[in-house]
């Protein structure tokens, strides 16, 4: 068996150029997630601080955020709730709106997704504008959730994204930051 290479955690995002459009870098996590050894430090990274701290559900956002959240709360012994796209849960459910750049998209919970007062950790692979997850968070505050954080393994902090959310009062973790969009 070959032997990986230990790889700091960022030198293990792939960046891909003019990805979904012209003068985009697309930073894909699927090199991260492949790696194990990165894979669990990111893990880890983010599980670290909330360790002890009562978190009673982790949020994840769909799709990458599935994955994260899903490892997070085994590792924290929590439950796991799914924030879906548009028309992808069966049960009775919340949405909410928010803005693309050009138009709009919605996210779904399942209403009795959370308690009201449970402590949530929300998660998701990236942080850019900070749209989907200030929807998420006012999806989850909708239902009785307290949001303890915001985490996410990468912030591009020239978006402003994190900065949204730390003025709807929520702690935004970030394991890394990239440049530009």
């Amino acid at each position: 068996m070959e032997a990986r290479r230990h790889v700091a955690l960022k030198e293990s995002i792939r960046s891909i150029p003019d990805y979904p459009k012209p003068g985009i870098i697309f930073r894909d996590i699927t090199t991260l997630l492949s790696d194990p050894r990165s894979f669990r430090r990111a893990v880890d990274a983010l599980v670290h601080p909330y360790a002890g701290g009562g978190i009673q559900q982790v949020a994840g956002i769909e799709a990458r955020g599935f994955i994260l959240g899903g490892a997070i709360a085994h590792q924290l012994s929590c439950g796991f709730v799914p924030i879906r796209k548009k028309g992808k849960l069966p049960h009775h459910k919340v949405s909410m709106a928010y803005a693309l750049e050009y138009g709009t998209d919605e996210i779904e919970i399942h209403v009795d997704a959370v308690k009201p007062g449970d402590r949530v950790l929300l998660v998701d692979d990236l942080i850019a504008t900070g749209g989907t997850a200030t929807a998420a968070i006012n999806l989850l505050r909708k239902i009785g959730a307290e949001i303890v954080a915001a985490c996410f393994v990468i912030d591009l902090p020239d978006i402003g994204g994190a900065q949204r959310l730390r003025d709807l009062g929520v702690e935004v973790r970030t394991l890394m930051e990239f440049d530009g969009h």
